[in-house]
């Protein structure tokens, strides 16, 4: 019966240090700088301590502040900051809330985040890719956001050309193997090259390479543009019909001077008949 009151008034004590400890009171502080005693162990310290010490020897190592435990694989421990620094091989992840920051011990980093080893301390970095959801390195993607396509480590909204989108694995995959465009052709309007101010140029290109897949679409091979005929007008020949290269004010005058006939005959017909 003495044994367990005994081991009773023990965990009562250990209670009451430990609450202290969460909320250090003036008084401890009084104490110390009055008779300068360790409240722990009732002898002058070596070193100076500060609350911030003592309660890292007192309070368990699953302690928590919040809403992050602090200490969880921590090889060094801050109240205030959480983990500075963590056991062998989990990286130290800095976390804010609000306008704090917290350390913590992890065995992977968190999405957006790769983490990078060195002698001195393992971090989780941060992506520096565009679009990118979890990385390798901070130039190479392994995953992209959502309606992004993965290729070559990069993030794309659409596949570069020569790529095509992959819906299941959200990738480009390898498409039509396209040559160079050629030249661009003649300017030419209902087969002809001449008779019209405008007309259009082709250029085209072949398929090297077929996609392994059929659902695959290929790039276009071939492309037309709008351009200026180097000849208005036909010359005798080129055409079932001829086109006169006289300038237009003399056919302006010819047009003229045959509308005056015209005028001239229909007058002098209306005076005969009178």
């Amino acid at each position: 019966m003495q044994f367990r009151l005994f081991s009773f008034a023990l965990i009562v004590l250990n209670c009451m240090e430990y609450s202290n400890c969460q909320a250090p009171s003036h008084r401890w502080r009084r104490n110390k700088r009055v008779s300068g005693i360790d409240g722990l162990t009732g002898q002058p310290p070596a070193s100076p301590l500060s609350d911030r010490d003592i309660c890292h020897q007192l309070r368990p190592r699953e302690a928590s502040y919040g809403a992050y435990p602090i200490c969880k694989g921590c090889s060094v421990c801050s109240r205030d900051n959480g983990c500075v620094n963590c056991q062998p091989k989990l990286f130290l992840f800095l976390r804010r809330e609000r306008m704090r920051q917290y350390g913590e011990c992890l065995h992977d980093c968190p999405a957006g985040y790769y983490g990078m080893r060195s002698p001195e301390i393992n971090m989780c970095s941060r992506c520096r890719i565009d679009n990118c959801e979890s990385c390798f390195s901070k130039d190479f993607c392994t995953k992209c956001k959502s309606g992004f396509y993965l290729h070559k480590g990069r993030c794309f909204d659409k596949c570069p050309e020569g790529f095509a989108p992959l819906e299941d694995t959200m990738e480009c995959g390898e498409g039509c193997e396209v040559g160079q465009w050629s030249e661009w052709g003649a300017c030419t309007r209902r087969n002809k090259t001449c008779g019209y101010k405008w007309g259009l140029e082709t250029r085209t290109r072949h398929i090297v390479k077929k996609p392994p897949k059929d659902t695959i679409p290929c790039p276009t091979i071939a492309e037309s543009r709008m351009c200026k005929m180097a000849m208005r007008h036909c010359r005798r020949g080129n055409s079932g019909k001829h086109r006169s290269k006289e300038p237009k004010k003399k056919n302006k005058q010819r047009l003229r001077f045959r509308a005056q006939n015209q005028h001239s005959d229909h007058l002098a017909s209306a005076r005969s008949s009178q």
